[in-house]
């Protein structure tokens, strides 16, 4: 990976943040999964969420066998922080960002692995689990529905997550080898 050649390409993109890392740094928690399981009401419904995906060390085996990545992270502001309506509406943005930095990284290698914000919203309705995916290459699961506590490589990368007031931040991994 030319990280210079990609550093200058994410120069040019609305991004809050970013930085490279390896995925021996991320850590797997089946305490994500149980927030998922119990709070989040895509549970269960899409190709991009638990258990579709796997279990958390199925998902753990995928993203380790990969070498690194780009974690990016936007931001956008929202009226009210508390309104979770709005404040997904702000992920279509974000996506896109992310499907640019995807491709960027693709011009220089086939072999990614897109984790994002997505509980997939492609299809209005999921075939999970009747039928594969439509949309397979389009869809990107959910950083957490993998385990990975995505605020900790954050810290460790000194992504600032915390914002004051009704300041959204979204994150995104691109995995590579």
């Amino acid at each position: 990976m030319d990280r210079q050649r990609l550093e200058g390409q994410l120069a040019e993109l609305p991004l809050y943040q970013y930085a490279f890392f390896r995925t021996d740094e991320l850590l797997f928690s089946e305490r994500v999964r149980y927030i998922c399981r119990t709070e989040c009401p895509m549970y269960d419904t899409t190709w991009a969420c638990p258990p579709a995906v796997g279990t958390v060390e199925e998902c753990r085996r995928r993203v380790m066998a990969y070498d690194e990545g780009v974690m990016i992270a936007t931001i956008t502001e929202v009226s009210d922080i508390a309104n979770i309506r709005e404040t997904l509406d702000t992920r279509a943005d974000h996506e896109e960002i992310t499907r640019q930095v995807l491709a960027m990284v693709r011009a220089q290698t086939d072999e990614t692995l897109t984790l994002s914000t997505e509980a997939c919203a492609h299809c209005e309705r999921c075939t999970w689990p009747n039928a594969p995916c439509r949309f397979p290459n389009r869809m990107f699961p959910c950083v957490e529905s993998h385990g990975i506590l995505i605020t900790d490589l954050a810290e460790k990368h000194g992504i600032d997550f915390m914002a004051q007031g009704n300041v959204v931040t979204w994150f995104s991994l691109i995995l590579f080898k």
